[in-house]
């Protein structure tokens, strides 16, 4: 999962080096993802209206339900 969410987002980005991934096991089947990038980022990631991250939170949440697991993805400023 972590894997998925760093290439995705390290195309959208202008500093691909700054982005990092922290991830947390709630549980056995529920994972949270913290999203970091750089700051002058924040707006390709978020998008209009919050449109980019929502579609980066259904692309993750729609391959971990191949696994059975559920993912959440927080972005960090």
């Amino acid at each position: 999962m972590k894997e998925l969410l760093i290439f995705i987002v390290s195309h959208l980005v202008d500093h691909p080096e700054a982005v990092s991934v922290n991830e947390i096991q709630k549980s056995e089947k529920e994972i949270t993802l913290e999203l970091t990038v750089d700051p002058s980022d924040m707006g390709k990631v978020i998008g209009r209206q919050g449109r980019i991250a929502k579609a980066i939170r259904t692309l993750m949440k729609t391959s971990a339900a191949h696994d059975n697991i559920r993912v959440n993805v927080d972005i960090m400023g």
